[in-house]
């Protein structure tokens, strides 16, 4: 979670300006002369503690100090984001003294309820709407399909963050229930088990350890689980949080793939699942090869890739004649933690930020925006934590 100067300073500027504006619309039209000074001491009260936020070490501090500062940002925005909402409104009512006219009045109080809607909104997104959950269902249909995977079900998750949530294991006990529910055979996870250091995954593996499918749970990383997120003392000590990593992954029941290639086999028929480290778009370093994880990618092999990265697909996979890979899952996105009436707001960072797509040459791409949140703790509308069950079927090529 980066936190630049300039924008921040500007930010708050704007904030204090709202502020100011706000604190003497209440004098003016208030009866009740103490509003205007609760409105005086929150805003100073809201800035302390949003200087003292942004002061916090995020990149060397615990996980304590992190869950901190995105409460505390959160907490900052979850009021600044309404008071702009009216601020706005406010503003359009006194259009009408350009002419010498009134206020429009209905305007002002139409501002003062979408800022409470608002308000209530972001802090149901983060309390209720972060901890549920949706299942998905897909049918992926698949040209050559083996014959003995039809039907084949996929449960994917993806983006735990499971620092998030310090030692409460609550959630991820209840996602880890839902998905074994669903009768998978073959559970997938693509990436960013982590925040930041691989130690938060410590108080989750036992209910992680409860996953189960009859060929197996696989995982590969994400972006935020190779330590760059953190400070280290020296190399050896991100190596050894790496190691850890590893560890903990396989203590939770998690064959990672990192660059590898499993068989997964229905009888004599059999597709290739491929798990490669994280090829990211910049900022994010690449760390991953699919040539290494699977050599000669053009082969007639049915062939499911987990990348953690939607752009890997974008920029690789999708009309390239040099592969062959029928279907690739990943994750990344979280559709920015809010989604609206099928709008996100990721689509002007990741025009693949969620759900089924295909590629002109038939390839496909799933999209899911994960279980976890980072940055700030809230989902919002319809950004659902999620859990996909892919279901594969063979192509009607008579059509």
């Amino acid at each position: 979670m980066r936190l630049h100067l300039l924008p921040l300073i500007i930010l708050l500027a704007i904030n204090a300006g709202i502020d100011l504006y706000i604190y003497r619309a209440i004098r003016q039209r208030c009866r009740w002369k103490g509003a205007s000074v609760v409105q005086a001491v929150t805003a100073v009260a809201l800035l302390i503690m949003v200087i003292v936020t942004i002061s916090l070490p995020r990149r060397s501090g615990s996980d304590a100090t992190l869950l901190t500062v995105m409460w505390l940002l959160f907490g900052y925005f979850s009021v600044y984001i309404p008071k702009f909402l009216f601020f706005i409104f406010d503003l359009l009512a006194r259009i009408p003294r350009l002419w010498h006219s009134r206020r429009a009045k209905w305007l002002s109080m139409s501002g003062v309820v979408i800022a409470v809607a608002c308000f209530v909104g972001l802090w149901w997104s983060a309390l209720v709407t972060r901890t549920s959950l949706h299942v998905n269902e897909v049918t992926i249909e698949i040209p050559d399909l083996p014959e003995r995977f039809e039907g084949y079900r996929i449960v994917q998750f993806s983006d735990a963050h499971v620092g998030t949530y310090a030692s409460d294991t609550t959630f991820i006990h209840k996602a880890v229930e839902r998905i074994n529910a669903l009768g998978g055979d073959l559970i997938v996870f693509t990436g960013d088990i982590v925040n930041m250091r691989s130690d938060e995954l410590v108080p989750h593996v036992a209910p992680l350890s409860r996953l189960h499918a009859p060929d197996g749970v696989y995982s590969i990383l994400g972006n935020h689980d190779y330590g760059d997120y953190s400070e280290w003392s020296s190399p050896e000590a991100k190596q050894a949080n790496m190691e850890l990593l590893y560890s903990l992954q396989r203590r939770s029941g998690l064959t990672l793939l990192r660059d590898t290639t499993v068989m997964l086999r229905r009888g004599n028929d059999s597709i290739a699942l491929i798990g490669v480290e994280n090829i990211g778009d910049p900022p994010f370093p690449t760390y991953g090869s699919l040539r290494r994880a699977y050599p000669d990618a053009s082969d007639k092999v049915t062939k499911i890739l987990l990348s953690h990265n939607p752009m890997h697909w974008s920029d690789s996979i999708a009309d390239n004649p040099n592969n062959n890979i029928a279907l690739t899952l990943a994750g990344h996105t979280h559709a920015m933690q809010c989604e609206l009436f099928g709008w996100s707001p990721a689509k002007y960072r990741y025009p693949l930020w969620g759900g089924l797509y295909h590629s002109s040459d038939g390839r496909q791409l799933y999209v899911n925006i994960g279980l976890g949140a980072v940055g700030v703790p809230v989902r919002i509308g319809q950004a659902v934590p999620e859990i996909t069950v892919i279901t594969l079927t063979r192509s009607n090529t008579d059509q």
